[in-house]
């Protein structure tokens, strides 16, 4: 099976027009099953006059009503614990994994036994797109337990036949000593807790060719296809860096870069994706940013219909070179609508600011962004602090550049405050790099 290009040949590279009539035919079985099982989702459909018998073509979805993560929130809260938007019976739960909780309070998902099933199969098919192999030694990085990524690749390199080393997010030296003693050959972090593992190698005296890494696959927040942030990891590792996608509310790992690395492949045969305007409402065109929805077309448990995720995004069903004809989205997440940062009439997000600190080889991967309000003159500040591996005293004219840098990509001048190497903390889950304090002081954003 290794030298196999496909891990699901005739999934993977079905006619796009036999795949809609699959999308069609199970969104029709979950529109209707959530109708009859589910009070929260009958709610919301006969509020928006809308029956199961309706859904003729894919488009007709549109009829059906966005749903929000904080509606999904209120709900748990107001029908204790699960809220009344999970389909299956009890009997059915297998696991429990809530969203993490990074931006509020954490929502419950369940999965089925059938759901775990299916979970595992999508993660070991966008695995195996990366380049993921039978031989492998997984090493990884991804938080276990109640958040999800662990568990889902944990299973799926079971499926591939891969040896594991399930560390988690944290024992960094750990995941020293493997990557150096054991030979692993696929990382598996966000992108962070990789750029913090590169680091630490360095600063253990430690090369590439200490390792056997061939592979990473990084997600749980954006920065992956940044290419500043991309070239980064692949010479702290000397790897291939591949982006890797998922969401707790609708799959932990359901989505991911195939190694012509022209954007993450979706799984369409489980998942329906759009792409809307969120002033409009309405389908962006192909190539066109908009914000990612997405609807389950066989999760048993607990389906998100049009689930409205906030991350922007663009989606093409054009064929990829690799041959698969599931859409893609090139250039990944490229932002999350709560992230963006408004600061004195400029709209901007911590990608942007990482793609020009990371163009710095004297510059370290961390930073932070600080939005205040001065307290005597009222105005708005923008900080940027950034950690100069040389003396910050001898750093020269570094701080002109940088902010000529940030007022050409961002439309903003920040402060630009340079300290040391390790001033920053550091991370091993999802890094928090803004901090706007103007809400603290009661001040507009």
């Amino acid at each position: 099976m290794s030298d196999q290009k496909f891990y699901d040949s005739k999934t993977e590279m079905m006619d796009r027009s036999e795949l809609k009539a699959l999308q069609l035919g199970r969104l029709r079985w979950q529109v209707e099953r959530c109708y009859n099982l589910s009070p929260f989702y009958r709610e919301r459909l006969n509020q928006a006059g809308f029956k199961p018998e309706q859904i003729r073509t894919l488009d007709d979805i549109r009829r059906i009503p966005v749903v929000t993560k904080q509606e999904l929130r209120e709900e748990q809260k107001a029908h204790p614990p699960f809220g009344r938007y999970t389909v299956a019976s009890a009997a059915q739960f297998a696991e429990i994994h809530p969203s993490t909780g990074t931006t509020g309070i954490p929502v419950n998902t369940i999965w089925s036994e059938q759901d775990v099933k299916n979970i595992t199969d999508v993660t070991a098919r966008v695995m195996w797109s990366a380049g993921v192999r039978p031989n492998d030694i997984i090493q990884n990085g991804f938080s276990y337990g109640l958040w999800v990524a662990g568990m889902s690749t944990h299973y799926a390199a079971q499926k591939l036949g891969c040896f594991i080393l399930p560390i988690g997010a944290s024992m960094t030296e750990r995941h020293i000593e493997y990557l150096t003693q054991i030979g692993s050959t696929v990382l598996l972090a966000t992108p962070s807790f990789a750029l913090y593992i590169a680091e630490r190698l360095r600063q253990g005296g430690y090369s590439t060719q200490d390792l056997k890494l061939r592979k990473g696959l990084f997600g749980g927040e954006g920065g992956t296809e940044a290419p500043s942030t991309r070239k980064r990891m692949e010479d702290g590792l000397g790897i291939k860096a591949y982006d890797f996608f998922g969401l707790a509310e609708i799959g932990p790992t359901f989505a991911c870069e195939c190694e012509e690395q022209e954007g993450i492949h979706w799984a369409e045969d489980h998942y329906l994706v759009e792409v809307i305007d969120p002033g409009t409402m309405e389908p962006c065109a192909p190539g066109e940013t908009g914000i990612l929805v997405i609807t389950h077309l066989t999760r048993e448990a607990t389906p998100m219909l049009r689930y409205w995720t906030n991350d922007y995004t663009t989606f093409t069903e054009e064929r990829c070179r690799c041959g698969r004809t599931h859409g893609r989205s090139p250039g990944g997440i490229l932002g999350r609508a709560d992230d963006m940062v408004i600061y004195k009439g400029a709209k901007f997000y911590p990608v942007q600011v990482e793609q020009v600190i990371r163009k710095y080889p004297e510059l370290t991967n961390e930073f932070k962004i600080i939005l205040d309000t001065d307290q005597e003159s009222g105005i708005d500040r923008c900080t940027i602090i950034v950690e100069y591996t040389g003396d910050p005293g001898r750093s020269g004219q570094l701080g002109d550049r940088l902010r000529k840098d940030f007022k050409e990509s961002l439309n903003v001048t920040p402060v630009v405050d340079i300290c040391t190497e390790g001033a920053l903390e550091r991370t091993t889950f999802k890094a928090k790099r803004l901090e706007d304090r103007r809400r603290l002081l009661g001040m507009p954003g």
